[in-house]
């Protein structure tokens, strides 16, 4: 059984969520600073339950200890790759052309797991194995791979040496894998073995390394290997496998780290300029999980099924598998491209197979299936489309009403939405950026409550986290228990710590799961952290009368159009991003125009139906993209979209980009992360843009 009550989308606790930190002396241009009720005289360092954990090799030998035998962690076998050929219309230079396109499909094994116990084994014998190739305390291993139990093995058994790690998304690409090779000195590196090749490059400036390990959950090419051993005769190569036989059949003590030692330097996924280095220490990341653990931890524990797919290198993702293992919780690999049915054959896809009971997406995931519900509702019967949205409608009063009849309603209408996402689902939390308030909502009566989560690499991810008893899709929640937070005035766009009725202001956060600086970097460092500690996010932020804190707006997404009035990029996304035709966007605002436009990925499904009703030809993406009455006809949803969501004039796009390709890390246009690259968007659509721009 999992942890915890039946948690359904409403508001339960009593406010005020959040209190002013005792003895301030107030600063003119500031609020006081806030802190989470239980760490109102104290912020948490360590984890109310477990305060003798201090390091994050204590942490998982005590989770080891703990929950022993229980299932600590699954992953599934790539059985065999799929590929398959179709025709598909494109217009290439205004000419219509059939080109082919290639469609994988994976068929994977079920999951199999390994016990809490097995899995402080595991760390121990690389922290001897990494000793018998030849590293010693402080060296340094890179990390550049796949969110897998390798990756998280490599991370621990390096720490159980007190050997920091070195973090960089695995579509980093060859310039900023190098800066942070050669930057940090790294001596060792682990990768996935398709991401051999970006190395014969690399090796000639990071000339510190001695070791490359592959991960052999994947086949390497041979030729790969050759042409790497031939270029660097000095370098080791061994796969992840031989690496753990090293160590079992040459055991070493472990060096246990202390709080102050460096756990890791993860580097950011930026989508401008070079990466940033930032250093964290043992006791941030066992603040992070302390911090977290107080809001969440009564609610996730042993029998719980937490889906891990994220990118490691991202810092929600990286604490949340740490704090899985301290709460004995058990975790599913997952890959972004296996998670659904659609692509995968002969098996089930992730979630299918995993059930879980808890699962983390960004935004964009989120739209995709509350997409996919909203197709399947609509395309039966009548009679069956009437009672869906009825029933959803209802739920939401009786919830809000706290009148009985909710579970009758789970169980008749919700029962097939529930079983696709494995039946199991009792809470999902959205992070990485802000969700349109209709699309948390949805999800939270159709599935299961969904909560927010705010952070950045710089604050250990602790910035603010929704407690399941306080939801709301009016705020983010309050901060973790680990972490203090004010608000500051920045004048030029009006938000003042004075301001009526709530106070707002840019997000400064203070307390033990802050970084200290950037590596090797003092000046950014000097811009971001001032000398009593404070971290500056460039978020703006407005606390509400119950102690939760909304974003509201970001320094850098400000822009000031034509006529004098600035306006929020990622508020004006979250809100279009609700429109059944957009599977992505961004928001563009030139400052020599009044309005923005949006360059969007339209959602295929919806595109078509559209295409359909205004009688538009065309059947592939491709085609339609280019159809000038249904560009016309997407603009019109997604005016009428920013116009429900409450955007003033101002905010309402006055032309529409349609891109005939998925954004993803690969080609540039989102990070590692998910975050729009701004800059490669418009590059890529600038002759558009300036058309959709002179059509009005």
């Amino acid at each position: 059984m999992s942890k915890g009550p039946i948690l359904q989308p409403r508001l339960v606790a009593k406010p005020p969520f959040s209190v002013e930190a005792p003895n301030q002396k107030p600063v003119e241009g500031e609020t006081l600073a806030r802190r989470h009720p239980i760490s109102k005289d104290e912020i948490l360092a360590t984890p109310h339950d477990a305060k003798d954990i201090t390091t994050v090799y204590e942490l998982v030998r005590a989770a080891s200890a703990k929950y022993g035998n229980a299932k600590c962690m699954g992953s599934r076998k790539l059985v065999h790759t799929h590929v398959e050929t179709k025709k598909v219309k494109k217009v290439v230079d205004g000419e219509e052309r059939e080109v082919d396109k290639q469609w994988t499909f994976f068929e994977l094994s079920p999951y199999e797991y390994i016990t809490f116990t097995e899995y402080e084994q595991l760390i121990l014998q690389i922290g001897s194995g990494l000793r018998k190739l030849g590293l010693e305390k402080n060296d340094r291993v890179h990390i550049f791979a796949a969110t897998s139990q390798q990756w998280l093995a490599m991370s621990h058994g390096a720490g159980s040496q007190t050997m920091p790690i070195v973090t960089a998304y695995d579509t980093l690409g060859e310039v900023g894998l190098r800066h942070s090779m050669v930057a940090t000195k790294a001596k060792c590196i682990f990768l996935d073995p398709h991401l051999l090749p970006t190395l014969t490059n690399v090796l000639e400036h990071a000339t510190e390394v001695k070791y490359i390990v592959w991960n052999n959950v994947h086949q390497a090419n041979p030729a790969h290997i050759e042409k790497l051993k031939s270029a660097y005769p000095h370098i080791n190569i061994l796969n992840f496998e031989e690496l753990r036989k090293l160590g079992e059949e040459n055991p070493v003590d472990p060096v246990p780290p202390t709080p102050e030692d460096l756990f890791g330097i993860m580097y950011t996924s930026g989508s401008t300029g070079t990466p940033k280095g930032v250093p964290l220490k043992h006791r941030n990341v066992v603040a992070a999980v302390a911090g977290v653990t107080v809001v969440v931890g009564p609610f996730i524990g042993p029998g719980d099924g937490l889906l891990t797919y994220l990118p490691l290198a991202h810092i929600l993702e990286f604490v949340f598998e740490n704090a899985s293992l301290h709460w004995g919780s058990t975790m599913g690999y997952g890959n972004p491209k296996t998670l659904s049915d659609n692509s995968v054959r002969n098996c089930n896809g992730d979630i299918k197979e995993f059930k879980p009971s808890v699962l983390v997406g960004v935004p964009a995931v989120w739209e995709t299936v509350k997409k996919g519900i909203i197709a399947k509702a609509n395309a039966g019967s009548p009679v069956v489309r009437a009672m869906f949205w009825g029933a959803l409608a209802l739920k939401e009063k009786l919830l809000a009403n706290g009148l009985p009849g909710v579970s009758v309603l789970d169980a008749v209408v919700f029962k097939k939405i529930k079983e696709a996402t494995g039946g199991r689902l009792k809470l999902c939390m959205n992070g990485g950026g802000p969700i349109a308030k209709d699309t948390q909502k949805f999800i939270s009566m159709a599935i299961c409550p969904m909560i927010h989560g705010y952070g950045l690499t710089e604050s250990t991810a602790m910035g603010c986290l929704q407690n399941p008893l306080e939801w709301t899709t009016e705020s983010l929640g309050c901060m973790p228990a680990s972490v203090e937070i004010k608000l500051v005035d920045f004048a030029d766009a009006g938000y003042h710590a004075t301001n009526k009725p709530n106070p707002q202001g840019e997000i400064w956060l203070r307390g033990p799961s802050i970084m200290e600086e950037y590596y090797e970097n003092p000046k950014e460092t000097a811009e971001a952290v001032t000398a009593d500690g404070w971290f500056k996010t460039g978020d703006i932020g407005e606390w509400d009368k119950n102690g939760h804190l909304k974003i509201i707006d970001r320094k850098k997404n400000l822009v000031k159009t034509l006529n004098g009035e600035y306006i929020a990029l990622e508020k004006l996304e979250s809100i279009y991003r609700a429109a059944d035709v957009v599977a992505n966007i961004c928001v563009y605002a030139d400052q020599q125009k009044n309005k923005p436009i949006a360059i969007i990925v339209p959602a295929e499904p919806a595109l078509k139906k559209l295409a359909k009703s205004i009688g538009s030809k065309g059947e592939t993406i491709e085609e339609l993209v280019h159809d000038k009455k249904l560009q016309h006809a997407v603009l019109g949803e997604l005016q009428a979209a920013g116009r429900a969501g409450g955007l003033s004039g101002i905010e309402i796009i006055e032309g529409v980009v349609m891109s005939d390709e998925e954004w993803t890390p690969q080609n540039n246009l989102v990070t590692a992360a998910q975050k729009l690259n701004r800059k490669g968007i418009l590059e890529k659509f600038k002759k558009e843009v300036n058309e959709a721009y002179g059509a009005n």
